[in-house]
């Protein structure tokens, strides 16, 4: 099971980091990926990281703004966000692959098959 936490209110410019602890015992063997609902849209892909964590995949949306990290010795996948804004609104889920690697296109969302229950983030302007 994986449990996000670290969502808040913040201010347009500002940073935060998720976090998303699993109790699976595969978690280091496992690509895990952050994926973000906003309101009355669809879930999108946000970021994964390989198990190794030696490769990562962003969405455009994203790139250079956001990082991704994890520590397999604590089960831990994190999620650094800096200079946000508005339309990064959404409740963020992060959630474990089927899989180790990390291909040359963006993972699906049926690529993963364990899910948190969401963290919810509001960058006001």
């Amino acid at each position: 099971q994986l449990q996000a936490s670290g969502g808040g209110l913040v201010q347009a410019g500002a940073s935060l980091r998720l976090s998303c602890v699993s109790s699976g015992r595969t978690f280091s063997r496992s690509t895990l990926g952050w994926f973000r609902q906003a309101p009355g849209k669809e879930r999108e892909f946000v970021v994964a990281i390989s198990g190794s964590a030696g490769s990562t995949y962003y969405a455009n949306s994203v790139k250079g703004r956001f990082t991704i990290s994890r520590d397999n010795a604590r089960n831990t996948v994190f999620l650094q966000m800096n200079s946000l804004n508005p339309e990064d609104t959404a409740v963020y889920y992060c959630a474990a692959a089927f899989y180790s690697g990390i291909g040359y296109f963006e993972p699906r969302e049926t690529d993963f098959h364990s899910w948190g229950q969401g963290t919810q983030l509001t960058v006001s302007s």
